[in-house]
């Protein structure tokens, strides 16, 4: 078997604060960009990888969600803790100068951790949690 991962979602209130994190911090091509508004789902992937892609989307727009669900969701956006992803950088300190420089909202500098990575966090423009390693 031979499976690989294609794409991953991400939540993004702001769309247009969404894509530039992605794209001019972190360096991601944008992919497509569909809808309109806040209803917009954005494909952005790293140069390189074509067959990877994280689909930033409306968080909360599934018909079968409930207000009350939504709500919940909205809460843990704002506290950071509904999602994440976690990425690796040929070159850590200068893909952390890079973000940094943005103003993204740095959550922890690099340093290495007890479980042999050595990484930083910091929060996109909706909350999500995004981890970079060193590769």
């Amino acid at each position: 078997m031979d499976i690989t991962i294609s794409s991953s979602f991400l939540p993004a209130d702001d769309p247009e604060a969404s894509l530039t994190f992605y794209r001019d911090a972190l360096g991601f091509e944008v992919r497509g960009d569909v809808g309109s508004g806040t209803m917009r789902w954005i494909t952005v992937g790293p140069p390189g990888q074509p067959g990877t892609s994280i689909v930033l989307h409306p968080p909360a727009v599934d018909p079968g969600i409930t207000d009350d669900e939504r709500a919940v969701i909205a809460e843990m956006m704002a506290k950071g803790t509904y999602a994440g992803i976690n990425l690796a950088a040929a070159d850590l300190d200068v893909a952390f100068e890079r973000v940094q420089a943005s103003g993204a909202d740095i959550m922890q500098e690099p340093m290495d951790q007890d479980w042999g990575a050595r990484d930083f966090a910091v929060r996109d423009p909706a909350g999500n949690s995004v981890r970079i390693q060193q590769a």
